[in-house]
């Protein structure tokens, strides 16, 4: 079992937060795309994007296109979006089917859905050519809890060892089972570590979400995620309401009928670096993936899930928990813009966090860590 923590006990006297220069620096976000996005483990969405061999999605990480796709053999892959001829990129639209190869629109370079070349029209002229010297390029992917995660390194640490302290953690929510109900896209005007930092506290929740800390008092609950790249613990549902929704009741069944005890009257918040947040209510799910495009501007990509017993049900009523977080993410992301408006300035200089701060100063911490500052 995991042992949670109170906010105030982990919280490390003198920590402060990070100097204007990681919010406005163009040098600085170049150099996290290749410390951070391009050496690590990003998830990509969910399993379920890929039920039938030949679905693809594709996706940017850290600058780079790539296409995931389930093989024949149910293998999923992600492959750099280029072509191995001339390089032109192989794939442009979202999402689709494969039928059964993927072929570049230059020149009809053709590759398997294993990423093999297996047409390449007049290179049997060519002396030496050997299609098999000339597969996709590929990125390592893992699966986890029904999320998919790429790592575009040539030699990526292990997941099970980057991911070890989240391994089993959230098993009892059979989040794999899910089922996507809503999608939403925000375009936030602030640097992603912001978005981040925000996500990590609710000292700021009595003064932005009236509607959350009705819900859930910013004092209540513990964490037992206090050090590293992932973050996080629970905060307590105040009865009478039963969950974080606008109207206080669940909105359908719990996302798994089997939870116990405090599970069933407790919300759990992670982050998981670099790219992901993850929040799971009694009733639901939702998880928000961060893509940062600039130094001030995050896109964020959020869905919430449910349980699949729901569907028929007409007491079931999705939009209760959509429109809440709706609305609290919209209050965030405007407190998030004015933040990076403010360390803009040049009269900005970090200032103190507090005991009820601590796992954004924890973040802080992991952030200058894989960037190899002291």
């Amino acid at each position: 079992m995991a042992t949670f923590q109170r906010t105030v006990e982990s919280y490390r006297q003198g920590a402060r937060t990070l100097p204007r220069e990681h919010y406005t620096s163009e040098e600085l976000f170049a150099e996290e795309r290749e410390r951070i996005h391009a050496q690590h483990w990003n998830c990509v969405g969910r399993t379920s994007a890929f039920a039938t061999p030949g679905d693809y999605v594709v996706r940017e990480v850290a600058g780079e296109s790539l296409i995931l796709v389930r093989d024949r053999g149910g293998e999923l892959h992600a492959f750099f979006n280029i072509c191995r001829h001339r390089g032109t990129q192989l794939c442009n639209a979202a999402s689709g089917q494969f039928s059964e190869t993927i072929q570049c629109p230059y020149h009809a370079w053709t590759y398997g859905l294993d990423g093999r070349l297996v047409g390449a029209p007049h290179m049997n002229e060519v002396e030496g050519f050997e299609k098999r010297d000339y597969p996709l390029h590929e990125a390592a992917v893992a699966e986890w809890e029904g999320f998919v995660f790429v790592n575009l390194a040539r030699d990526p640490q292990p997941f099970d060892e980057w991911f070890a302290p989240m391994i089993g953690r959230l098993t009892r929510f059979a989040l794999p089972s899910l089922v996507t109900g809503h999608r939403v896209r925000y375009e936030v005007k602030a640097n992603w570590k912001l978005v981040f930092q925000n996500y990590s506290e609710c000292l700021h929740c009595p003064m932005i979400h009236p509607e959350l800390n009705a819900v859930m008092p910013y004092t209540s609950g513990a964490n037992d995620l206090t050090a590293g790249p992932f973050l996080g613990g629970y905060m307590e549902i105040r009865e009478p309401h039963e969950s974080a929704t606008m109207s206080g009741r669940a909105c359908g069944r719990l996302v798994n009928e089997s939870l116990e005890g405090d599970d069933r009257r407790r919300a759990y918040y992670y982050t998981l670096m670099p790219n992901m947040a993850l929040s799971i209510h009694p009733d639901y799910a939702n998880f928000y993936l961060l893509t940062p495009v600039s130094v001030d501007t995050t896109i964020v990509e959020t869905e919430w899930m449910f349980n699949p017993v729901n569907e028929g049900d007409p007491a079931f009523n999705p939009k209760d928990a959509i429109e809440f977080w709706d609305i609290t993410n919209r209050q965030d992301w405007d407190i998030c813009e004015r933040n990076q408006l403010g360390v803009r300035s040049s009269r900005y200089e970090p200032g103190p966090y507090s005991p009820r701060e601590s796992v954004p100063a924890a973040w802080d911490a992991e952030y200058l860590r894989l960037m190899a500052r002291p």
